[in-house]
Parts: structure tokens; sequence; C-alpha cells
């Protein structure tokens, strides 16, 4: 299956690299380094010169068992970063499953919407997308981030998430969103097991049959630092200890033509994607 790009972002040819830009005091990955916009803003142009093709700011921890920020707070924490790193020229995503942050996130310059509900978790965000014809990330989701491990149960799991993502995807159509501005991601980590991951990571192909380019979100997640575990003690590697398996990880997907990586670490995930690209060429 050829290489899959929505309209109105980069076409380098190749797996693209997202990088991350948490902007909450809670975020499984680096605790709330980048808690204040100063930081976070930083940290943005760190990843754009370390090669990153898009920049993912969010406002609010996704991780299991998360409160939610209001409406109010998570404005506060993203609107600036996003403003002064697509003022900077960064092709820049907004994480958000709220209506009202994605359209102050596009009016401040953001160019993409990355919504891990899929439009479940407000259904004016669909309509605002539709009205808005930028690219639109719809990702595999079963709630929100206090109870969705109680959902993590399939009968065949790649299976399960292609049908709900084709729900999704319909669902977006109906509200009148272009297929070229869709993408789609099967939502590693989110009401899903460790085996679940790894399913879906190793039948990738079964969810770009979908047709639509596909996001893979496995940085640092815990399912690695399963595997990566102290053979002494079992204890999960900690989580920015991940790289390097994210980066095996990135090597594999961008081989099964993966659309774009969001990952924490963009050095490693480049290094890995560009290697694979020349070897397939």
């Amino acid at each position: 299956m050829p290489q899959l790009y929505p309209s109105g972002l980069p076409r380098p040819g190749r797996t693209l690299v997202m990088g991350v830009v948490n902007v909450t005091p809670d975020s499984f990955s680096d605790g709330g380094l980048c808690h204040a916009s100063d930081a976070a803003v930083a940290h943005g142009m760190v990843l754009l010169e370390q090669g990153a093709d898009i920049v993912d700011v969010g406002g609010e921890s996704t991780r299991p068992g998360a409160a939610r920020p209001t409406v109010e707070e998570e404005l506060r924490r993203v609107l600036p970063v996003v403003r002064e790193l697509a003022g900077a020229g960064a092709t820049v995503s907004v994480d958000t499953m709220r209506a009202e942050v994605a359209a102050r996130a596009l009016e401040a310059g953001a160019r993409l919407v990355n919504d891990v509900s899929g439009g479940l978790a407000d259904p004016a965000l669909p309509a605002l997308m539709a009205r808005a014809q930028v690219p639109y990330v719809v990702m595999h989701w079963r709630g929100h981030s206090a109870g969705m491990q109680a959902n993590a149960v399939y009968d065949d799991v790649v299976t399960d998430v292609a049908d709900e993502l084709r729900l999704r995807i319909d669902a977006a159509l109906e509200a009148g969103i272009r297929p070229d501005r869709l993408v789609v991601d099967p939502g590693l980590g989110f009401a899903k097991t460790a085996e679940h991951n790894w399913q879906l990571l190793g039948r990738l192909d079964e969810i770009r049959a979908l047709g639509l380019p596909v996001l893979v979100g496995a940085s640092r997640k815990s399912f690695l630092g399963q595997v990566l575990a102290d053979p002494v003690t079992g204890r999960p590697r900690p989580a920015p200890l991940r790289d390097t398996a994210t980066a095996a990880v990135s090597v594999l997907a961008a081989a099964q033509g993966v659309w774009c990586l969001r990952v924490h670490d963009v050095t490693s995930t480049l290094d890995a994607v560009l290697v694979t690209a020349r070897w397939g060429a």
C-alpha cells in the first residue's frame, strides 16, 4: 500500500515524526517538565531543531487515571505555546478532545487537531473540523483516563479496534469532514493491555487497510517498560529510559508504512525513520 499523506501537511516522502510537548503537571513521561509556558516553548523549539516535522501541544494528561483540567485551564496551558511555536514557523498540532480548545488553538496557528477521543468526548468537535477543514486525527477510544482500562476487553483487539475506527470515520464523514483530512490512530495504551498493544503493532496492516494515514503513539509507554524490566527486581524501566525501545518500534512501524510517529525523543526516531526509508529505497 503506498504512503498516504493528509492534505495541508508536510510530505517528505517518508514517515513523519511528531514531537510531543506536554504542557501538563502530571505527564507520565516527563513529570511536568514543560508545565510552564516558557519551558514548553523552549522544548518545542528543541524538537524543531532536532528535525520534528510536527510539534504536538497538549494541555490535558491522558495517562491512565488522570483527572481532567477545566476548559479554562487547558486553554491557559496550550494557547501561548501554540501561538509562539506557530509564529516560529512550526507545523503545530493541538492535542485536545474539546471543540473550544481546538477552535482557539486553530486561531492561534495550529494546523492539525489530534483528538484522542475520535470525536466521542465532545460532539461539537467533528462539526468544528468540518468547518475548519484542517487535518484531524481520529483515535480509537473507549472512555476518559480515569476509568478507561476497565474497558480493555476485546474479542480480537485488532478487528475490534478497526471496526470501531470505521464507525468514527463514518461519523466524521457524515459531519462533513473531507476524507483527505482524516488520520486514524489505533490508540496504544488507551483501554489496551500490553498484549493488546503488541497485537496492534504486529498487525498494523489491518489498520492501514482502513485506507487512511495512520498515526502511531508508542513512545515511552508502559508496555515498553515491561519488556525492559529489570531482570532481578522485575521493575519496569522508567519512562525517560525507554527511548531506544521507542526507536525500535519506530523502525518497525515505519517499515509498515505508517504516516507519522508521535514521540518524545525526536532525534532517535528521526534517525530510525531515515534509515528505514533508505533501506527500502
